[in-house]
């Protein structure tokens, strides 16, 4: 499954004329074992993992070394005290949130590394910030000394057919370059090809990994 997966996202960008070192993959480990994260992804030398419960990443942590942790969940202000091990939160989307990370962030002396949630859909049941409060907080994350924004993420709506998803990955694309960051998480695994070939430069995929 994860070479299916790893020859997928090369044929992707091949498609487009991209390098395959320009994609990241992160594994979503939510709801698997330790032991079942070792047979699926460790063995392929892949350890770029990412979780949505402090709770259950924690454990993991534990039982996992040399990971590169990344936050992909809804993120709760009082949590924001243990996430300094994370390399990248993809999923900040107030004001209120980005002041929690900079007042964790000053009290122990780290910078968090995050990517603006953006719900380019606009479809109430999904978290996100609306694009027309994007600019406003990108602006006021950049003022922030503990919190680093290195770019977008969005979550398609759900649906059978990949291509379904193009016009928004496209459109957070040309929001992302206008912005000028570096990254972009887009593309899950029922439509990574497409945000592929859309710009993305981090994809999580989950069940494409875990289940045949």
């Amino acid at each position: 499954m994860f070479e299916d997966v790893m020859d997928r996202i090369y044929a992707a960008c091949n498609r487009v004329g991209r390098k395959k070192d320009e994609v990241k993959l992160v594994a979503v480990s939510k709801n698997h074992s330790a032991q079942e994260i070792e047979e699926t992804i460790l063995k392929y030398g892949h350890r770029i993992l990412g979780e949505n419960r402090i709770q259950e990443w924690q454990e993991k942590a534990r039982a996992l070394d040399n990971i590169e942790w990344h936050f992909i969940g809804n993120l709760q202000r009082n949590k924001v005290k243990y996430c300094l091990p994370f390399e990248l939160i993809h999923s900040v989307n107030s004001a209120r949130l980005i002041d929690e990370l900079q007042r964790v962030g000053e009290s122990k002396n780290h910078k968090f590394k995050i990517l603006i949630e953006v719900n380019v859909a606009g479809e109430v049941s999904k978290q996100g910030l609306p694009l027309a409060d994007l600019d406003q907080l990108v602006d006021y994350a950049k003022m922030q000394t503990q919190v680093e924004l290195k770019g977008l993420m969005t979550m398609a709506p759900y649906s059978e057919n990949p291509e379904s998803s193009r016009p928004y990955f496209e459109k957070l694309h040309n929001i992302h370059d206008r912005l000028m960051l570096d990254e972009l998480s887009m593309g899950m695994s029922g439509d990574f090809e497409v945000a592929i070939e859309e710009g993305a430069t981090i994809i999580r995929v989950g069940s494409a990994l875990f289940h045949a």
